[in-house]
């Protein structure tokens, strides 16, 4: 064999191989598992956070809380002024997010903020979801979810953005941002502030979007969390 075709065979195997490799990360479940299994060194952990609400029509001030995680889905959330975001908006999780039985379908790589993202549609299998349809925009270089859209049967759409500390340990968000569709004549259950009077907005404006955002901080990841933090206040 001359050397013109030891060429043509080493760039056909390289070519083979580049294929191989693509058409591995398009496979929906792998990438959705690799995401998971990134996921899963967190064992628990507990948070700051900042919190500004973002509706025309209702004041919320802006709040700081504490969340507190344990694996697989446990979520307790801490502050004196401000009632439960909707737990969707506390899940960063992708078990949270995949829980349940599901098929998932890979869709086509986007961009976001400059990031080459894998987008995976993941319809929840479950007759009794309160989700219909789930598109998440996958960062396969480091297995995390930069973004996540949600439909629901009775709460309309929601999306997720997700950013990330560069010199972050865990695949743990440093904000994110929850946009939601709101109605003033139906304020979603867990947004809790001073609705304004129609004197003081357009009374055809009867929805918008309202967007919650939130940023971590002074994370404790994986120091232990008691199950007691996790156990509803019975009431008295």
């Amino acid at each position: 064999m001359n050397k013109k075709n030891k060429t043509c065979i080493s760039i056909l195997l390289i070519l083979f191989i580049n294929v191989s490799l693509n058409a591995q990360t398009k496979d929906p479940d792998q990438i959705l598992n690799n995401v998971k299994k990134v996921f899963s060194s967190v064992k628990d952990y507990q948070v700051n956070v900042n919190i500004k609400v973002d509706v025309d029509f209702l004041k919320v001030p802006e709040t700081n809380a504490k969340i507190y995680f344990k694996q697989p889905d446990k979520i307790h959330f801490e502050s004196d002024r401000f009632a439960l975001l909707p737990r969707e908006g506390l899940d960063i999780s992708p078990v949270g997010l995949l829980k349940e039985k599901y098929s998932a379908f890979y869709l086509k790589e986007d961009t976001i903020d400059g990031i080459k993202t894998a987008v995976i549609k993941v319809i929840p299998l479950d007759e009794h979801s309160e989700i219909i349809l789930t598109t998440l925009w996958i960062d396969q270089a480091k297995n995390i979810i930069r973004r996540a859209e949600s439909t629901t049967k009775l709460n309309g759409t929601f999306i997720i953005d997700l950013k990330y500390n560069s010199k972050y340990e865990y695949p743990l968000p440093s904000e994110m941002i929850f946009s939601f569709n709101v109605d003033r004549m139906n304020v979603p259950r867990g947004i809790s502030g001073e609705i304004e009077s129609d004197s003081n907005k357009d009374k055809k404006s009867k929805s918008t979007t309202g967007r919650v955002f939130i940023k971590y901080s002074d994370y404790k990841v994986n120091e232990g969390i008691p199950e007691k933090i996790f156990e509803e206040k019975k009431k008295k």
